[in-house]
């Protein structure tokens, strides 16, 4: 009986610490569900950055794209714009920022500094149309047909692993059906 007693807190101590260890590797954040994918990209009247012009939901029509929900005063978001230029020189791809809860003059500064691989930027200065798309911050980056149907959902950064794992090959199946 005693030496139950003397064991007991270490079996305690042993389970806490395996329950713990299961816990931190079950969720990645990176694949945190959307409820939008397969659904339609929310429709929104928001500025342009460069021009001011008013862009709607159709704008989006067309062709398949990557909309990245980015800002000045996200850190990983540097990190990730050098990427992102490099993807759309190698590609052509199509891509579109979303500038999240930004102000807009530091963002115009942001892509004249670092290089801009947007077809054209969102100013999404409230955050209401990341309330839309369930963003959690920034960055975020989603796949969107020609139809402006959310295909994917990526939180963070987007990097050479990760386009190489998951992004690119959701693209190729959009270009090849």
């Amino acid at each position: 009986m005693k030496r139950t007693v003397f064991f007991a807190p270490f079996i305690g101590f042993i389970a806490l610490v395996a329950i713990l260890y299961a816990g931190f590797h079950l969720n990645d954040p990176s694949h945190l569900p959307s409820a939008l994918v397969g659904k339609s990209f929310p429709p929104f009247q928001l500025d342009e950055l460069s021009s001011g012009k008013v862009l709607e939901r159709q704008s989006l029509l067309g062709k398949i794209r990557l909309v990245n929900v980015w800002a000045t005063w996200c850190p990983t978001c540097l990190h990730e714009h050098a990427t992102l230029m490099d993807i759309r020189r190698a590609t052509g791809i199509s891509i579109v920022g979303i500038n999240y809860r930004d102000n807009s003059e530091k963002a115009r500064r942001w892509l004249s500094l670092y290089g801009d691989p947007y077809d054209f930027t969102i100013v999404d200065a409230t955050g209401d149309l990341g309330v839309e798309l369930g963003v959690y911050g920034a960055p975020e980056t989603f796949i969107v047909d020609a139809d402006g149907i959310i295909r994917f959902r990526h939180v963070g950064d987007v990097n050479d692993r990760n386009w190489n794992r998951e992004l690119l090959p959701i693209l190729e199946s959009l270009t090849d059906g």
